[in-house]
């Protein structure tokens, strides 16, 4: 992505990492953690959040460091990051709050252009009775989902 990214501090399977924000309220550490569904072993789980004093991690915390723009061009080298080492896995993520999955949305929107060139997209679409993905596509700074 064309925006600036933290260095990352990756496990030897590549399915944790860990950054320091600084921001607004000083150095924060982060962590990005990929976890297999058990039902489906194909697709890992993408859950970003802070370390707090103890060393747990909590992803429902809202940090406001001011540097939400880094934060998820760092999020985004760790995917690609992950499919190296992965590359015939899929990747799931949603926000943990409406307001976050819509954080998430327009950020992919954002940079659709350029994500697209290195990974397939897909979202879900839940206005059907049994949810079903499909492919993103951009439409007035939007995403849309294709019609059949």
């Amino acid at each position: 992505m064309k925006y600036e990214k933290y260095a990352i501090e990756a496990s030897d399977l590549f399915l944790k990492y860990k950054f320091q924000s600084n921001g607004l309220k000083g150095l924060i550490t982060k962590q990005i953690l990929y976890s297999e569904f058990a039902e489906h072993p194909d697709v890992y789980n993408l859950a970003l959040g802070d370390v707090d004093k103890n060393g747990d991690f909590d992803d429902d915390v809202v940090t406001n460091n001011g540097d939400r723009e880094k934060v998820l061009a760092t999020v985004a080298l760790t995917v690609m990051k992950f499919f190296e080492a992965y590359p015939e896995k899929w990747i799931f993520m949603t926000g943990s709050t409406e307001v976050r999955t819509r954080l998430y949305s327009i950020a992919i929107t954002k940079n659709l252009n350029e994500l697209e060139s290195s990974l397939n997209l897909f979202g879900l679409r839940k206005k059907r009775e049994t949810p079903y993905f499909r492919v993103f596509r951009k439409i007035r700074r939007r995403l849309k989902f294709p019609r059949i």
